[in-house]
């Protein structure tokens, strides 16, 4: 928890204010109990009319003031604790955006969101009581204990039973609660896990029948959830009403205390109503400061899991600036490149080389699991390769600087992601300064245009979360588009034709040979049909380069290659592709 202090840094004057501020209430609050003393030791008893009413405006000009150093600390409190969750969690999205896939593999997307949200309600909730009542009940607690024991020495010990009564429950309940908290935060993940996983995979769910199994799931680990929460109120409710019977029992031991000294010296009678409540003020700061530990457990599972991604280092580090400078001509190399993931054993990519310069497109094809999609992530470093170089422009890809690098990456994934927005905001994604010329365009390449017209607004058409209003095949070519738009040095295609037919496939790869002239196309593929006429084509199996060439040459050359052909035609299709390979 306290390593997030730092967070407070740039609000120090802010906090200093507020220091101010609630010194001025204390010092001002405890004044009125001494003036209440004073008007009954000097007022009541000498039956001074006028001396009461003297102390009567001081005391309520005090009122005022201690009134008025409330609200400024309320105020600053409020705006400090605000701006403090609000850099956390812009720091924690940042974090996030950031990292590499390999860097979030140990946490899921639900729990990132709960970091970002739940985890950083907490640890506010948390820091806004301390900056109130961490300051406050301390100040309190010490200047209202002086004065105590100035005011009556006789009755002091009475606060130190009433102080050890609430340390010790406070002690016992915590001692409990804080394991358990870090199990609710983990329920409460995979409550979000789950209600994010079924509402994505609805279709899924409905299509086998299987409401009732998803149910049941989320039913298990909800009254997991209730009972925990459950058992946590009742012990933290617990703590009001004991709270309660100590405090009402270390008021009822001061009139009795009070009384028995009120016989032997009347007089005393002033002191014993300002020891009364500076006793309260006392029994009262520590009942703050004990909701605050109630909170405290909590937040600090919180805070704990907030500087787990705070803290996470990435495993692929990025130049400044770029070293070397790249050539004019575009190009990509693979020299030598292995991958394995981390932890395992087996190579995902064993020694792949290839290269490849602007015009050309390269394609991979291979069975699944055979590191094709692995491959190209390694280009835009989404991973980092184990061993070997990978050349871009005829420089590592390690000495680019992100910005560089992603710049010259034009990338689509096997899944078509939209975000919420526009059909023109989409495809402006990567080239947020492109022009309606150039979104027009890239739509036309990608064989959007024609459904975008029919949308209602066309290109200012609303795009769904996910892209959940328009179909898969709608959702893959605007991510086409969006690639095209940024106009980049390299075209990455990581089987993003699967949900096109065939007939809008050769059409947009017919369109996409003009602008590609200049630029490199790597196409991860499963059809043959997609990548044949490429200009080469690499065959990967376990993580191999086991044939390259083009289509003709490598159904000659490569088994591997040959079996997959055969398996995507019919036996009169295959032999007639063997034949115009062999002529």
């Amino acid at each position: 928890m306290f390593k997030l202090f730092r967070y407070l840094k740039p609000y120090w004057w802010q906090v200093a204010i507020l220091l101010a501020a609630t010194g001025g209430q204390v010092f001002a609050t405890l004044q009125i109990p001494a003036l209440i003393a004073d008007i009954i030791n000097n007022g009541i008893v000498k039956e001074d009319t006028g001396y009461i009413w003297q102390q009567g405006l001081i005391m309520l000009g005090i009122a005022v003031v201690a009134a008025g150093c409330s609200l400024v600390a309320s105020y600053f409190s409020a705006r400090v604790g605000a701006n403090f969750s609000r850099d956390i969690r812009a720091n924690i999205y940042s974090k996030v955006l950031s990292l590499n896939l390999a860097d979030t593999k140990d946490y899921s997307t639900a729990s990132l969101i709960n970091r970002t949200t739940d985890d950083v309600n907490q640890v506010h909730q948390a820091i806004m009581m301390m900056l109130s009542v961490m300051l406050l009940a301390p100040m309190f607690c010490i200047f209202a204990l002086v004065m105590a024991v100035r005011t009556a020495p006789d009755m002091s010990w009475i606060i130190a039973v009433g102080v050890a009564a609430i340390a010790l429950s406070a002690g016992i309940i915590l001692g409990i609660t804080m394991p358990k908290f870090k199990i609710f935060q983990k329920l409460v993940d995979r409550v979000t896990l789950l209600t994010r996983e079924n509402l994505t995979g609805l279709r899924v769910i409905r299509a086998f029948d299987n409401e009732q199994l998803e149910k049941d799931k989320f039913a298990a680990t909800n009254n997991e959830l209730t009972k925990l929460n459950i058992f946590l109120d009742k012990l933290l409710k617990l703590e009001g009403p004991l709270v309660n019977i100590i405090f009402n029992g270390t008021t009822l031991l001061c009139s009795w205390v009070g009384i028995s000294l009120l016989n032997q010296d009347f007089s005393y009678l002033g002191n014993m109503s300002a020891f009364a409540q500076y006793v309260s003020y006392v029994m009262m700061s520590f009942l703050m400061l004990s909701m605050l530990f109630v909170m405290l457990p909590r937040a600090n599972v919180c805070a704990g899991r907030i500087n787990e991604v705070l803290n996470i280092r990435s495993k692929i580090c990025w130049k400044a600036q770029t070293q070397g400078v790249p050539d004019k001509q575009v190009s990509i190399e693979f020299k030598k490149v292995d991958f394995r993931y981390p932890g395992a054993e087996e190579k995902v990519l064993d020694n792949v080389s290839f290269s490849a310069k602007a015009g050309e497109s390269v394609a991979f094809i291979g069975s699944t699991g055979s590191g094709k999609s692995t491959l190209i992530n390694l280009v835009p470093r989404f991973y980092e390769a184990t061993s070997g170089d990978i050349l871009v422009n005829g420089v590592n890809i390690r000495d680019y600087s992100k910005d560089d690098l992603m710049k010259k990456i034009g990338l689509v994934p096997q899944k078509g992601v939209l975000f919420a927005g526009t059909v023109k905001s989409n495809i402006m994604f990567g080239a947020p300064n492109a022009t309606m010329e150039q979104v027009e365009k890239a739509a036309q390449v990608a064989q959007a245009e024609d459904f975008i017209k029919k949308l209602p607004g066309g290109y200012n058409a609303h795009i769904a979360q996910g892209g959940t209003n328009v179909s898969g095949g709608q959702k893959q070519r605007l991510s086409i588009a969006r690639a095209i738009c940024k106009n980049p040095d390299i075209f990455i295609f990581d089987d993003s034709f699967s949900a096109l037919d065939m007939k809008t496939d050769a059409k947009l790869r017919e369109a996409l040979k003009p602008i590609t002239a200049d630029m490199i196309t790597l196409v991860v593929a499963q059809r043959v049909s997609t990548i044949k006429n490429a200009d080469q084509i690499v065959v990967l199996n376990n993580g191999k380069v086991v044939g390259k060439g083009k289509h003709k040459e490598l159904l000659r050359k490569c088994e591997v290659y040959r079996s997959i052909v055969k398996s995507q035609l019919s036996d009169k299709e295959f032999e007639r592709e063997m034949r115009l390979a062999d002529a």
